[in-house]
C-alpha cells in the first residue's frame, strides 16, 4: 500500500539529532507505457511502475541520502536512519559549509491537465494508430525501414519536509513520432516526424497523440527522406543560417541550459558532462548573445513537459530570464547553491524519482520570440541555408564549441528557398554563435518541444525538460 502525506510526517517526525539542520522525504510512483512499431510488426511492448521512498537530510554541514522500494513501515524507518548515518559521516569528512536558502512553507496539491486519459486507451489501439501511420511510409525497395512509437508516462510525487511543507503533484504526459530510414547508391538518410528520438512529447492526455496526426503525416516523411537521397549534400562554407524551431529548441538546451546550471559551474556535478564556460564572475557581465537573445527558464508553461508547481526542495515554480537583451543574468540553482551567488532558489532542483537525491535540472529552457515574420526573414536573407531537425551533436565538456547535424536543409537565394539539401552540419562557439543572431521570429513560429531523456548525474538521472523556440538567423556561421 502507497505511504500518504500523514505517514510520511509521521516518518519525518521520527528523525532525530542533535545537529539536524534539515530533512525531507519524497515518495514517487512513476507509470511509464512504450509501445514501437517497425516495418509492419510490433517491435516493443513495454509498462512498468515504480515506487520508492527518499529521505534526504542534512546534518551539520553534512548531506546524507537514502531510498527504499520496499514500502514496509519497518523498510521505511530503517531508510531514515540510514540517511541520518550518512549525514553524520558526511559531515564529519566535510570542509565546505552549507547554506540553505530561506523558504516559505507550503501545502499544496496540484496535476497537470490532460483531456483523454493516456491508460484508458486500450493497447491494441495505440497498436493499429502506430500501424497506420507508418503503412503509408512502405512500398519501396529503398526504405528499409519505418517505426513508430508512443510513450505514456504519469508520475504522483508526495513531499513533506522539515520547512513545513506537505505538497502533492501529479503529471500526465504523452509523446509520439514516426521515423523512415531509406538506403540507396551508398547513401543512408532518416527522416522524423515530428522530431527525432521518439518524437515529441507534452504533458497532456491522448488527445496529444491525435493533434499530431501521425497517420496523415506518413506520406510526407516518406517523400521527403526519398527526395534527401537525390539531393547534393549541403555546401561547407560560411553562410547566413536561419535554423527551425526544432533544432533551435535542441541548441538551447545544449549551449544555453547546461552552462546556466549552477552546480556545474561551481564544480559540484561534473562527472556526467562536464562544467561549465559560465563561471559566476561573468553574472550580469558577460554578453552572450545579441541584443535580441532573452532566454529565459520556465516552469509555469501549460502542457509543457519541463513544467511543475513545486521543485523537489519544495520551491514554487518560477518564470526568469538566464539570458536577457544578450546578456548572462541568470543560473538554475538550489536551495544549497543559491546562497553562493548571493541569491534565493529559483525552483530547479529535481530527481528522476524518490530513488535519487535531487539536483539542479533544466525546467522549460526557452528562447523568447522575436517580431519579425519569419517570412520576412527569409526574404531579407540573400544567401543562406535554412535548416531543420536534428540528425546528431556534439559539445564540448564546458559546453563552449560545439557542432550540430541535421536531416534537411534549404537553401536560401536573394530572399527565396530554393533547393533542398542533406546532411547539413554546423559548427561554433555558443557566445560568438549567439552574438551573431540578428533575427528572430515572431509567435507564430514559436513552439514548445519536450525532451524526456536529459542525463545528468552519477549515477545518471534521465529528466524530463522542455524548450520553447521560434526559428531564428544567424549570419557567417560555418558549415563543414
Amino acid at each position: 500500500m502507497n505511504p500518504g502525506r500523514d505517514q510520511l510526517s509521521d516518518l519525518l517526525s521520527t528523525l532525530r539529532s542533535p545537529a539536524l539542520r534539515y530533512a525531507d522525504i519524497r515518495f514517487t510512483q512513476t507509470e511509464q507505457q512504450h509501445v514501437k512499431v517497425r516495418n509492419g510488426e510490433i517491435d516493443h511492448l513495454g509498462s512498468t511502475v515504480d515506487r520508492a521512498v527518499g529521505v534526504r537530510v542534512l546534518v551539520g554541514d553534512g548531506w546524507g541520502f537514502a531510498a527504499t522500494s520496499d514500502l514496509s513501515e519497518a523498510s521505511l524507518r530503517a531508510t531514515a536512519q540510514r540517511a541520518l548515518e550518512v549525514a553524520a559521516a558526511s559531515n564529519i569528512a566535510t570542509t565546505h559549509k552549507v547554506t540553505l536558502s530561506e523558504i516559505e512553507p507550503f501545502t499544496a496539491s496540484w496535476s497537470s491537465r490532460y483531456r483523454i486519459d493516456p491508460w484508458s486507451i486500450a493497447l491494441d489501439r495505440k497498436i493499429d494508430h502506430l500501424l497506420a501511420a507508418t503503412e503509408p511510409m512502405r512500398g519501396d525497395a529503398r526504405i528499409h525501414q519505418v517505426s513508430g512509437e508512443i510513450s505514456c508516462y504519469r508520475q504522483r510525487k508526495i513531499f513533506v519536509s522539515t520547512a513545513g511543507s506537505a505538497i502533492e503533484q501529479t503529471t500526465t504526459q504523452m509523446g509520439g513520432g514516426i521515423d523512415a530510414v531509406a538506403i540507396a547508391n551508398g547513401d543512408f538518410q532518416r527522416r522524423t516526424y515530428p522530431n527525432p528520438f521518439g518524437g515529441d512529447y507534452q504533458a497532456a492526455g491522448w488527445e496529444f497523440i491525435e493533434d499530431l496526426d501521425l497517420p496523415g503525416k506518413g506520406r510526407q516523411v516518406k517523400d521527403e527522406v526519398l527526395a534527401l537521397l537525390e539531393a547534393p549534400k549541403a555546401p561547407a562554407g560560411r553562410f547566413d543560417l536561419i535554423i527551425g524551431s526544432a533544432q533551435l529548441a535542441l541548441q538551447v538546451h545544449e549551449s544555453c541550459g547546461h552552462p546556466t546550471e549552477l552546480d556545474r559551474a561551481m564544480g559540484l556535478e561534473i562527472s556526467l558532462a562536464g562544467g561549465s564556460f559560465l563561471q559566476p564572475p561573468m553574472l550580469g557581465q558577460f554578453r552572450y548573445g545579441s541584443d535580441l537573445v532573452n532566454i529565459v527558464a520556465d516552469a509555469t508553461v501549460p502542457g509543457a513537459i519541463g513544467s511543475f508547481a513545486f521543485d523537489d526542495d519544495g520551491v514554487p515554480a518560477q518564470r526568469f530570464h538566464l539570458v536577457e537583451n544578450g546578456m548572462f543574468v541568470g543560473y538554475l540553482t538550489g536551495r544549497d547553491t543559491a546562497p553562493a551567488i548571493g541569491r534565493r532558489s529559483n525552483g530547479t532542483v529535481r530527481a528522476e524519482s524518490a530513488a535519487r537525491i535531487p539536483i539542479i535540472r533544466m525546467t522549460n529552457i526557452n528562447l523568447e520570440p522575436g517580431k519579425t515574420a519569419l517570412e520576412d526573414i527569409i526574404a531579407s536573407t540573400k544567401r543562406g541555408i535554412y535548416i531543420e531537425t536534428n540528425k546528431s551533436w556534439s559539445i564540448d565538456d564546458v559546453r563552449l564549441n560545439f557542432q550540430f547535424g541535421c536531416e534537411i536543409a534549404h537553401e536560401i537565394e536573394n530572399g527565396r528557398i530554393g533547393r533542398l539539401l542533406k546532411n547539413p552540419v554546423y559548427t561554433g562557439t555558443t557566445p560568438d554563435f549567439w552574438r551573431s543572431c540578428d533575427a528572430i521570429a515572431d509567435a507564430s513560429s514559436w513552439k514548445v518541444w519536450g525532451l524526456p531523456n536529459c542525463g545528468k548525474g552519477d549515477p545518471m538521472q534521465t529528466m524530463r525538460v522542455a524548450h520553447g523556440a521560434p526559428a531564428a538567423r544567424f549570419r557567417d556561421v560555418e558549415m563543414v
